[in-house]
């Protein structure tokens, strides 16, 4: 107990101190916190009283600027009443100005209804008077018409036919002189157009005027090569002929043999095998087939080279090799004495320029020029004209739709469908009508000219008619009396177009019709 007192004691030595140091804290900490608390009310006494004096202030700015915004509100509220007035013033009068001006336009109106009653009536009346008037002229018409009956001694409608008739003569002659006059014209312009092109083309190309024939003669060394060509009861000429497929003709013509044959290719590969069988000298039959069978190889290779070469001479490209052999075949053909390849290079050049002269392309044109008459090659072994002939070997070949067409239409036996068409045939005339192309039998020169008189006398009013120029003109005179100078003209177009359609010739035909008027009178 004596050991615990001093123990306690510090305790509450300790405690003691707390608390007076505690009590001493809080009074200072309460001091401190009064004297805060003064200077805080003291400052927020004074924010109060600024913030009292800026409300003070803030609310007499914001009354005086209330009040000026009242005071604009009204002038600008003035101000807008006072312009509507003015416009609503201003569409009165407008207003009342359209009255006064439709009143005007009523009055108007109701002043032109009365002038338009008042028309009305007086049309009435004259439509009443032209009734009237229109009743008495049909009277007197029929009466008139009845005079003029009795005084013409003919009725109405045969007047009235009669003057059709004159009318539909007259509307005639005028139909004819304008045709003629427009022929003319045509005639004039064409001509000279054509002239300028076909010779500016054909002076540009020159090629001879004398084209090579088949020689179907052959020379012999002897006449004893006859006996020999015939050999023992005729025995090698049989052979010759069979293996050629010619007939050959051993006549009185001296140191000369004859080979006729319709095939010319054939005819050539039998020419030239006698010449070969004459050199050698060997003729017997085995010697004859083996020599004609090389030959006809050689022939066939040479004709093939041929139209390869003049495929070349002319630049055309991307040619079928199927069509070597048919134009090769054109060398040993003729049409009337012309050369038929030497023609279709002829045509071709032709053509080529023409179509460079029209602003065409000119490869097209040589090609259909080239390539016209290759039907010419396979008509001996097809039926029909050479044109279809040609179309369907150009069309196996793979040409184009125009070449067929101008192979096809170049003698009108299709309608064309591109220029080409006509240039071919343009060329293809000038080739064969120019001199010294063609040759033609006297007796077909002149049936062609008695057929051509024939057409023209055939003709009402046709006096005489004369075939001249070798064919390309015909002069017919008629009779003054019952041909008019515009009958004349149609005379000429109808001649023209009926020798187009009966006859065939080369080149064209003039037609002239010659109206002679005579005036003749005596001196007693």
């Amino acid at each position: 107990m004596s050991q615990l007192n001093p123990t306690l004691l510090g305790v509450a030595v300790a405690l003691a101190s707390a608390i007076v140091a505690f009590v001493l804290g809080w009074f200072l900490q309460k001091t401190r916190y009064e004297g805060l608390h003064g200077n805080a009310k003291a400052l927020s006494e004074g924010i109060v009283a600024d913030a009292h004096r800026e409300a003070t202030s803030l609310k007499r700015s914001a009354e005086i600027e209330a009040k000026d915004e009242i005071l604009r509100a009204r002038q600008a509220f003035a101000d807008e009443t006072e312009q509507t007035r003015r416009e609503q013033a201003k569409r009165t009068d407008f207003l009342d100005q359209r009255d006064v001006s439709l009143d005007k336009k009523v009055d108007y109106i109701d002043q032109k209804e009365q002038r338009l009653e008042n028309r009305v009536a007086e049309l009435e009346a004259e439509r009443a008077e032209v009734q009237k008037l229109k009743a008495e002229a049909g009277t007197k018409r029929e009466e008139a018409q009845g005079v003029l009956e009795s005084i013409a001694g003919m009725s109405a409608e045969h007047a009235r036919d009669m003057l059709m008739d004159r009318m539909v003569a007259d509307a005639r002659m005028s139909a004819a002189r304008l045709v003629q006059e427009i022929r003319e014209e045509a005639e004039r312009n064409a001509k000279r157009e054509s002239q300028k092109i076909l010779s500016q083309a054909i002076q540009r190309y020159s090629a001879e005027h004398v084209a090579e024939i088949s020689i179907s003669v052959v020379d012999l060394p002897s006449d004893d090569m006859k006996g020999r060509i015939i050999g023992r009861e005729g025995r090698n000429i049989r052979a010759f002929e069979m293996a050629t497929g010619v007939d050959v003709i051993i006549d009185d013509t001296p140191e000369a043999v004859i080979i006729s044959g319709f095939d010319p290719v054939r005819r050539e590969v039998a020419r030239q095998s006698l010449q070969i069988l004459i050199r050698d000298g060997r003729i017997h039959p085995g010697r004859i087939e083996e020599v004609v069978q090389k030959t006809n190889e050689e022939m066939l290779e040479k004709i093939r080279e041929l139209g390869e070469q003049a495929c070349l001479d002319l630049d055309l490209k991307r040619m079928d090799s199927r069509l070597y052999p048919y134009i090769g075949r054109l060398h040993y053909r003729t049409s009337y004495g012309q050369n038929l390849l030497l023609h279709c290079k002829e045509v071709a050049a032709v053509s080529a320029l023409v179509a460079s002269e029209l602003g065409l392309d000119p490869e097209i044109a040589r090609r259909c020029g080239f390539l016209h008459d290759i039907g010419k090659a396979a008509d001996h072994e097809q039926e029909g004209p050479h044109a279809m002939i040609g179309a369907q070997i150009v069309r196996k070949c793979g040409e184009s739709e125009v070449v067929i067409n101008a192979v096809e239409g170049h003698h009108q036996d299709v309608d064309a469908t591109s220029p080409y068409t006509f240039i071919t045939a343009a060329a293809d005339a000038a080739s064969a009508s120019r001199p010294g192309a063609r040759r033609e039998s006297f007796d077909t020169y002149i049936k062609r000219l008695e057929n051509l008189e024939r057409i023209a006398e055939s003709f009402e009013g046709v006096e005489k008619s004369y075939a001249i120029q070798a064919g390309r003109e015909i002069r017919i005179m008629v009779d003054q009396t019952r041909v008019s100078d515009e009958q004349a003209a149609i005379m000429a177009e109808e001649i023209g177009r009926r020798v187009e359609g009966e006859l065939e010739y080369p080149g064209q035909i003039k037609v002239m019709v010659l109206r002679e008027t005579r005036a003749v009178a005596y001196a007693r």
